[in-house]
């Protein structure tokens, strides 16, 4: 029994993230001036102990064909084969192989997959106890061009600033 118990207190919890108290939002600049938006149908799991990362892991996805800009004929081209071609790649994936913690902050690292194109990436963020559940934030930064995202645009920034904040229920 003592065994069961100790097994219980080190395995990391399974979560799974709540899409409507979630938000993944975009920055990015077209004709220099600052545009961005959002996606949605984030789902997935997460497990997650801050004591023990190395049992830690995400295995996340969000819906591509979802881009929201509040602009319709914008969003309807960001969906076409020079944008997200959501066609043949209707998720956006990022799936976590080592999570460390510096201070009160953790980085997740892991692929990122956009378009066919899998990059390794870092995320920066930090996890909250919240509501019976954990509230992760945080926010990088990704070369557009790195995932064939649109082409050779000369209006468009490279440079792409995600935020996120993940709400996650366990399962």
């Amino acid at each position: 029994m003592l065994v069961l118990i100790m097994a219980l207190k080190t395995t990391a919890q399974a979560y799974q993230p709540v899409d409507d108290k979630s938000t993944v939002k975009f920055v990015i600049k077209n004709f220099r001036i600052n545009t961005g938006g959002n996606f949605k149908g984030l789902q997935g799991a997460i497990s997650w102990d801050a004591a023990a990362l190395e049992k830690s892991a995400f295995d996340i996805s969000i819906d591509a064909a979802s881009v929201n800009t509040d602009n319709e004929s914008r969003d309807h081209h960001l969906r076409q084969e020079d944008y997200f071609n959501v066609q043949q790649y209707p998720k956006i994936t990022f799936k976590s192989d080592r999570i460390t913690k510096s201070g009160k902050s953790f980085t997740a690292y892991g692929k990122l997959s956009i378009k066919g194109t899998t990059k390794d990436i870092s995320i920066p963020f930090t996890a909250t106890d919240k509501d019976d559940g954990w509230l992760f934030d945080g926010s990088f930064r990704l070369n557009r061009r790195d995932y064939k995202v649109g082409g050779n645009s000369v209006v468009l920034s490279d440079e792409v600033i995600i935020s996120l904040s993940v709400f996650a229920v366990r399962k």
